[in-house]
């Protein structure tokens, strides 16, 4: 005699000989009281005993002069500060996320070439920051398109992205000509080719935006991604260069300005990794340029050769240059970006602009700032939570929060276990 079972009943057997728990998967919460002795808004104003209400990932109330109560719903620490954002946050695939078939890629995404998987995400979340602008490696003179996305939750891009197309990136200096070289005789790989110095980068650079201008009007003159840099033309694309040299970053702001001044366009440019922005800071002040800052070395000297000064966030903060400080991914916890901040006030940086610097400032940069960068009701609850004044050597991080859901728990281990 022959038995058979649907499936349907095997399923409805299994799951019934499973515990009650395990039957269905429970979505971690995104809605809590966290208390903090000090909210410091990033929008100038610092809240006393204060609970940031937060319900369904966004931040609903913010009340002062609150004390914890003990519900399982609550979180507490000695300070609160919006997510910190990395524009400079370099998580990618190394060689795997540039197209290097051609120097000028402005169509290529980085989104395409991204491993949600890799540990750098978890480590940069747990130490605090909550959005990045993730770009492709700077071995193109224009690399592609960078995303803005978040640095925790559910492993797909889409469910991450706070803002697709965030930048088109691109870099000038040695890098993007370093493995090319002349072709005597017969091509024997893709790097026998151009550029092969500085002044072959700059030329491709100017080639590419002139020929994209060029194009509103004549259609041969239309090249792979080309619509990307009118955007950047049409001032609806930020344009984020990488240079870290004087010389680099005076070719970037000459570039602009030409742009603007052949009108072509008018770009807003973002210099990434401009170490030497403090030899000549009039130049950014005038182009009205923005400046991501590199880590601050410990000898000083720091990518392409470059020196940078101790006092370089202080002094293009107060001449009014926007600016922002960046961990290039770093994995030693004294490197991180809270510690960034911490070197920059070091370096004669206000607490409140170094703050800005690693929240709003960068947020502002990229235009996502309607959603992260400051506490406020409505915005997304990305906190960080502070076992003291943020920044000070003696602080560390002790909970984080992306879209509502705990990334690093600030509970005593007990609490928080009973509380799941």
């Amino acid at each position: 005699m022959t038995f058979s079972i649907h499936l349907p009943v095997v399923l409805a057997l299994s799951l019934a000989s499973l515990p009650a728990g395990a039957q269905e998967s429970k979505e971690p919460s995104n809605s809590w009281n966290v208390f903090a002795d000090q909210v410091f808004t990033s929008d100038g104003d610092v809240i006393k005993n204060a609970m940031v209400r937060v319900q369904d990932g966004k931040i609903v109330a913010i009340t002062p002069g609150t004390s914890a109560g003990s519900s399982d719903s609550s979180l507490r620490a000695s300070a609160m500060t919006a997510g910190m954002i990395d524009l400079s946050a370099r998580i990618h695939l190394g060689f795997g996320s540039v197209e290097q078939t051609s120097e000028i890629m402005p169509d290529m995404r980085v989104s395409d070439a991204l491993d949600l998987f890799d540990e750098a995400w978890m480590r940069t979340a747990k130490s605090g920051v909550t959005t990045v602008l993730a770009n492709p490696r700077d071995d193109d003179v224009i690399g592609g398109l960078g995303i803005a996305l978040k640095t925790a939750g559910k492993a797909t891009i889409a469910a991450r992205t706070l803002k697709a197309d965030a930048v088109l990136r691109g870099a000038i200096g040695s890098q993007p000509s370093s493995r090319n070289h002349p072709a005597f005789g017969s091509p024997a790989d893709i790097f026998s080719r151009r550029p092969t110095t500085r002044m072959g980068v700059e030329w491709e650079w100017r080639k590419a935006m002139y020929d994209a201008a060029a194009s509103r009007g004549d259609k041969s003159r239309v090249y792979r991604g080309s619509e990307h840099v009118l955007e950047v033309l049409d001032d609806k694309l930020p344009l984020c260069i990488q240079a870290w040299t004087t010389q680099d970053i005076r070719t970037a702001v000459f570039l602009k300005e030409e742009i603007e001044r052949e009108k072509l366009g008018t770009p807003k440019l973002i210099i990434d990794a401009a170490a030497e922005a403090w030899k000549e800071p009039q130049l950014l002040v005038r182009s009205k340029a923005m400046v991501v800052l590199p880590p601050f070395p410990l000898q000083g000297r720091t990518g392409e050769g470059s020196f940078m000064a101790a006092g370089t966030a202080k002094m293009l903060s107060d001449l009014g240059v926007p600016i922002a400080l960046s961990s290039h991914g770093a994995v030693a916890a004294e490197l991180f970006l809270d510690r960034q901040a911490g070197m920059a006030m070091r370096g004669g940086l206000s607490f409140d602009a170094a703050l800005a610097a690693v929240t709003i400032a960068p947020a502002r940069m990229i235009g996502v700032d309607a959603r992260v960068g400051s506490i406020a009701v409505g915005k997304d609850a990305d906190l960080v939570l502070w076992s003291g004044v943020p920044f000070e050597l003696t602080s560390r991080v002790v909970g984080v929060l992306v879209d509502g859901r705990l990334v690093l728990d600030p509970r005593p281990p007990q609490d928080s276990a009973s509380a799941k």
